[in-house]
């Protein structure tokens, strides 16, 4: 009972802790590298992508690289990818 306690606990801090320090720029820069490095077109450019509030349930951050969303919550985690359309992006 009390390991269980004291994993719990810990494990608030951490969520607690980077809840606290992570910043807008931080999702944004993350989700611009993915955009760059995996999901974009071959001229991909970092200036393609802008941030926006949440534009779904539960995302803290939306960022917009060209026709790509990224959904970002508040521990920082991607919660989806959809397209501008509406549709999902493949």
């Amino acid at each position: 009972m009390g390991l269980a306690t004291l994993v719990g606990a810990l494990l608030a801090f951490r969520y607690g802790w980077i809840a606290a320090t992570i910043t807008e720029t931080d999702v944004i820069n993350a989700m611009t590298h993915r955009y760059v490095t995996q999901d974009g077109s071959a001229d991909a450019r970092v200036s393609d992508c802008v941030g926006l509030a949440g534009q779904v349930g539960g995302a803290w951050i939306t960022v917009r690289c060209a026709d790509i969303l990224y959904h970002v919550n508040r521990f920082g985690s991607l919660i989806s990818v959809g397209a501008v359309s509406g549709r999902p992006s493949t």
